[in-house]
């Protein structure tokens, strides 16, 4: 157990504990709301099932989700769940789902969205859907999905961004990246972070990580202008590169694949850019005026605007995905020990101020998916998707007579006080 887990523990064993204004003890459990062996798919009929099975194009055991992102619409108590499955191999027959209320042996039935068509050409149509590793639905109900365009690392379309009113079920905008800003059959990109203006609705930024390229694109929406970032403190450490989680091994080389922003309900002059490499444990920060402007970037300058970027400290294991609260609390789903670690951004990024708000290598192993949402009373919610990752990735493949994908939830003032979620 190195430095950075060895103070984590420690700071566990005292009964309870200050987080800013908060006082901390560890929940035992999250809410179960979604469980599955493996993936239960639906096809528009049964001899497109028996199509896609015959033609390589659907494999499921290459069915594993990565990111899970939550609706409620108009007061409504029961919320849309919508879960990504990347095609890192080409056997996904479609890369982005809604669960539906039918119960099958393995889970519930998943659905395709926005519709089958949008996915099954499989990469031959660029106007569909390629490959969705996260997507972010906004305060004003529209999705932003991230399409990195790749199937196991070859470009067959642009990495693209469609924003899908949910209500009417229409696109809203639609942005296909050019050239200059990916990196053929390299880049893959996986996490869209929104600028948004919740009083007009307005997206001025829009943020996406490419994890395996290295870099963060960044698309001025009114402008319609995108410029790329990438210097040393986007890429991947060689000492984080082995992920270990339940006993288990397996190798991932990523650059960044978390971004988050101050929100505006802190009230603070200088909002900023928080963000990490998945193979590493650096917290990274650069102040969000100098990301949004464009003439600090220059295309393929690795020192372009490079004394701006902050490394706020490390954590000593790698996060996978993370969320901000309105409060300014950040949160991510912490590799080793499996857990969701918090930090308040007001305090400085130091050992005391990391703390685990709940522990649990059963349930959140890899947790990929992250997301703080309002519920239909306002409140947030904090919503988490784990897969198992390393056994999928490793040479035993997943054992499905036992649970490999959950979605689970919290009330985010709940765990951040030590309540119990339900």
């Amino acid at each position: 157990m190195d430095y950075t887990i060895t103070i984590l523990w420690l700071v566990l064993s005292v009964a309870a504990l200050a987080i800013g204004q908060y006082e901390v003890e560890p929940n035992k459990a999250l809410e179960s709301v979604f469980e599955a062996r493996n993936l239960e798919l639906a096809f528009p009929s049964p001899s497109e099932r028996e199509r896609v099975l015959s033609e390589g194009l659907y494999d499921p055991n290459s069915v594993i989700p990565i990111d899970v992102d939550v609706y409620y619409k108009h007061g409504d108590p029961t919320p849309s769940i919508f879960v990504t499955i990347p095609r890192f191999a080409k056997g996904v027959p479609y890369s982005l789902a809604y669960v539906t209320n039918e119960a099958r042996p393995n889970g519930t039935l998943l659905q395709a969205y926005p519709s089958y068509e949008w996915h099954k050409s499989h990469g031959a149509d660029c106007n569909g859907l390629t490959s969705v590793y996260r997507t972010q639905i906004d305060e004003c109900g529209r999705m932003w999905i991230l399409d990195s365009g790749e199937i196991d690392f070859i470009h067959y379309c642009p990495p693209q961004l469609y924003a899908i009113d949910l209500e009417s079920g229409q696109v809203v905008h639609h942005y296909r990246m050019p050239e200059r800003l990916f990196k053929r059959n390299v880049s893959r990109f996986v996490t869209p972070t929104i600028e948004l203006d919740s009083q007009n609705c307005d997206v001025g930024f829009v943020y996406m990580a490419d994890s395996i390229g290295d870099g963060i694109v960044v698309y001025d929406v009114a402008a319609q202008q995108s410029w790329r970032i990438e210097n040393k403190f986007t890429y991947p450490h060689p000492d984080f590169g082995t992920f270990t989680i339940a006993g288990d091994s397996f190798q991932l080389w990523d650059g960044t694949v978390s971004i988050t922003l101050t929100p505006h309900a802190l009230g603070v002059k200088q909002r900023m850019m928080y963000f990490h490499s998945l193979s590493g444990d650096w917290q990274m920060a650069i102040p969000l005026d100098v990301v949004n402007n464009g003439s600090n970037w220059k295309l393929n300058d690795v020192s372009a605007a490079l004394d701006q970027f902050i490394v706020l400290g490390k954590r000593g294991s790698q996060c996978v995905a993370a969320a901000m609260s309105e409060t300014g609390m950040l949160l991510c789903g912490l590799v080793s020990p499996a857990s969701i670690l918090a930090w308040n951004t007001r305090t400085p990024y130091t050992h005391q101020n990391l703390v685990m708000l709940i522990e649990d290598e059963r349930n959140l192993q890899f947790t990929s998916g992250l997301k703080i949402v309002r519920n239909h009373e306002g409140k947030e919610e904090i919503w988490a998707l784990s897969n198992r990752l390393q056994k999928a990735f490793g040479s035993g493949g997943l054992d499905y007579k036992e649970t490999n994908f959950r979605i689970q939830k919290c009330g985010v003032q709940e765990l951040l006080n030590g309540r119990p979620c339900y």
